[in-house]
């Protein structure tokens, strides 16, 4: 098939997410013939060539990954995104404003599109997703982003209430404009987990969600509320202070307990729900503690951890829950769709990746390796637990000491993606996969994007590969974690993927079984409280409700199942 021929075609859209529908794709010539068009016989014989090749494709099922069109980002927008290709499926046609807006998930309007690409581009990379949100939780999303354009930064209200904050009066609550500020702390994993957890707060409690930028949190993730920014204005009052907040703060909810101030009487109220936070501060989740901290106009809020199935434990919030989440394991996975889209230079990163080294795979499995030694590695023990957990579940096949493998029919693609800090793990299991062949006659490629060495949180260029990691580790068919990482739990929640999980060693030896696969596709939350609100007595918090239970990785965490 003359490949060239059919991508001569004119196509005038300048989006490449319309289809030819939306531009007239083909031209017509006029002779000015009294009875209408008259068709020349080269383009007649064109057209029929074209509307033959088109139906050919479409009823042979070709896979979108083995058929790839790379159209050219036409206005070159998008800062150091912009001028790379986008890659689009060729059946670009069939990509509906459902798959654009992810079910209803994404606002369809209200954005500029060439500063965000990878917004409504997700699903020409991530396979289609059983996992629809529901009708109630779309709802209030739309609801919620009107909110945040009523009251957000740049408004009446919300000058208003700066005013009232720089004042020093007391932060009474408001009618209709309140407001939770998220503080930028702790590694990008983190972050992340934390601000999905403070998004789903706001969502709960009806609070303008403001998100302090840290040193690079706009430079990774674009706007997610249309018309509006959720960005902290520099000018906000209390900036400096942010970085300054713990847990000995006179204004945290715990202080404010011990000391026997009142919640009307504050300015603002600090919410500690840090993983070394006390006692009273973990009251937080108690629900007379929440009708007292709802008075509060403002809160600021800092966290390293994932607090959400907590919040499911809270008689206040249970029935808003049961509506937003029918099934209870897709907190993270709608969320995190929703809040975090990469910025076109990070974008840049992924698609070029993916499109070189993962697109024409038939499967892609990933294996996320995070190593909690303290001395510098490799270890034997870790490469022995990733080869032994890959081939026990059938995720890698086994390897036969033949020189020459028999010949296979039609041999299927496998690619495997790795990230760690470290390049050994990955080159040992290319080199395993290059010196022998496989006994399943699978072709595997190994590849793995970066190896820094070791974290550096604060730098952009290291945040902006652990960020397009954790991405393409999300568009993977089967994935592999390491225990109590959250990086691998941000790639397991984007792709809706159960993972398994390599459990952590001790004493450098490889845990029995190696790994298992997980409960549910969401994230662990570290450290959470064991202690019945109702009862006023310590519990453990893991047997109140069937959808919270222990993690497999971390058996004192919580997490969500269905």
């Amino acid at each position: 098939m003359d490949m060239k021929r059919i991508r001569r075609q004119p196509y005038t859209s300048s989006d490449p997410l319309k289809g030819e529908g939306d531009g007239d794709a083909l031209s017509f010539s006029s002779h000015g013939k009294k009875h209408g068009f008259q068709i020349s016989i080269p383009v007649f014989l064109l057209l029929v060539c074209f509307v033959g090749v088109t139906l050919f494709l479409v009823t042979s099922g070709v896979h979108r990954s083995d058929f790839i069109v790379t159209i050219a980002d036409a206005s070159g927008a998008g800062g150091e995104g912009g001028g790379e290709t986008d890659t689009v499926s060729k059946f670009r046609n069939s990509f509906t404003n459902q798959d654009k807006t992810l079910g209803g998930l994404l606002a369809a309007s209200g954005f500029d599109d060439q500063s965000c690409l990878s917004r409504y581009r997700t699903g020409l990379y991530r396979r289609n997703t059983p996992h629809k949100p529901s009708r109630h939780l779309v709802q209030r999303l739309r609801a919620h982003e009107s909110l945040q354009k009523r009251c957000g930064p740049g408004t009446r209200p919300y000058q208003k209430a700066v005013e009232q904050l720089r004042s020093g009066q007391s932060s009474k609550i408001d009618q209709d404009c309140n407001y939770l500020v998220w503080i930028s702390y702790s590694g990008l994993g983190n972050r992340i987990l934390t601000a999905a957890s403070a998004f789903l707060y706001s969502l709960l409690t009806n609070r303008v969600l403001l998100v302090d930028r840290g040193k690079d949190m706009d430079d990774l993730f674009c706007e997610p509320f249309p018309e509006t920014s959720w960005f902290l204005p520099f000018d906000f009052p209390l900036k400096d202070k942010l970085s300054n907040f713990s847990i000995t703060s006179e204004e945290s909810y715990g202080n404010m307990l011990k000391n026997k101030v009142g919640v009307d009487k504050a300015n603002f109220v600090y919410l500690h729900l840090d993983h070394d936070y006390n006692d009273n501060d973990k009251l937080f989740f108690c629900e007379e503690d929440q009708k007292t901290i709802q008075n509060a106009r403002w809160l600021i809020l800092r966290s390293d951890v994932y607090f959400v199935p907590s919040l499911f434990l809270n008689s206040l919030f249970e029935d808003e829950l049961n509506q937003l989440f029918p099934a209870k394991d897709m907190v993270f996975h709608h969320l995190g769709r929703y809040l975090f889209h990469p910025t076109n230079a990070v974008w840049g990163l992924i698609t070029r990746y993916y499109d070189s080294y993962m697109a024409k795979a038939d499967e892609r499995v990933g294996i996320q390796v995070r190593v909690f030694e303290v001395e510098r590695g490799p270890f034997q023990h870790v490469l022995d637990q990733i080869i032994s957990c890959t081939q026990s579940e059938g995720l890698l096949p086994q390897t036969v000491s033949d020189e020459i493998a028999p010949p296979a029919t039609n041999p299927k693609m496998k690619v495997v993606l790795f990230t760690s800090l470290g390049i050994e793990y990955y080159e040992h299991v290319r080199s395993m996969y290059w010196e022998k062949p496989t006994s399943s006659g699978e072709i595997v490629s190994v590849f793995q994007p970066s190896y820094e060495g070791y974290q550096q949180s604060g730098k952009k260029n290291h945040n902006r590969k652990a960020w397009a990691e954790m991405y393409l580790l999300s568009l993977t068919d089967k994935l592999v974690t390491s225990g109590w990482s959250t990086f691998g739990y941000v790639a397991q929640g984007l792709g809706g993927l159960k993972p398994w999980i390599m459990f952590r060693p001790e004493n450098r030896t490889v845990p029995n079984p190696p790994c298992r696969r997980d409960v549910s596709m969401e994230p662990c939350f570290h450290s959470p409280p064991y202690y019945d609100c109702k009862k006023k007595e310590g519990t453990d918090t893991g047997n109140l409700v069937p959808h919270v239970r222990h993690c497999n990785d971390i058996s004192w965490g919580l997490k969500i199942v269905d």
